[in-house]
C-alpha cells in the first residue's frame, strides 16, 4: 500500500521530535511549510513556551516579498527569526525541520538563520 506525502511527512516529523527537545539554554527552532507560507518558531519546550517566532504572514514581510511561497521569502524569515532570538539573548538552537525534507525552502530559512548569527 502506498503512503500519502501527508502520512509520510507525519512519520519524520514523529521520527525527528523524539529526538530533538527544546530546554531554555537551546530552544527548538521549529519550521512549519505549507504551500503559500513559512512559519517559524523558537519554543521552550520544558516550560511548553514559545519565546519569538516569525512568517511571511507578517505585514512588514509581506510588504518586501512579492509571494510567502520561495526560497528567498524564506530567507527572509530565517533572517528575521535569528535577529529576534538573539535580541532575546538566544544564540544557540536545535532545529527541527517539521517532517520536511531538508532541501529547498526549509534549508534556505536554515542558511539564512546560521549566517545572521545563529548556531545549530
Amino acid at each position: 500500500m502506498k503512503t500519502s506525502r501527508r502520512e509520510s511527512t507525519r512519520r519524520r516529523h514523529s521520527r525527528v521530535r523524539r529526538k530533538v527537545l527544546g530546554t531554555s539554554e537551546r530552544p527548538r527552532l521549529a519550521v512549519f511549510r505549507s504551500n503559500q507560507h513559512i512559519y517559524v518558531q523558537l519554543i521552550d519546550d520544558t516550560q511548553h513556551h514559545t519565546l519569538a517566532s516569525a512568517s511571511t504572514v507578517e505585514s512588514d514581510l509581506k510588504a518586501d516579498l512579492d509571494t510567502g511561497a520561495n526560497c528567498n521569502a524564506s530567507a527572509h524569515v530565517g533572517k528575521l527569526i535569528a535577529e529576534r532570538s538573539i535580541e532575546k539573548g538566544i544564540k544557540r538552537v536545535v532545529f527541527d525541520r517539521g517532517g520536511n525534507l531538508y532541501h529547498g525552502r526549509v534549508k534556505a530559512l536554515a542558511d539564512a538563520a546560521r549566517e545572521a548569527g545563529l548556531e545549530f
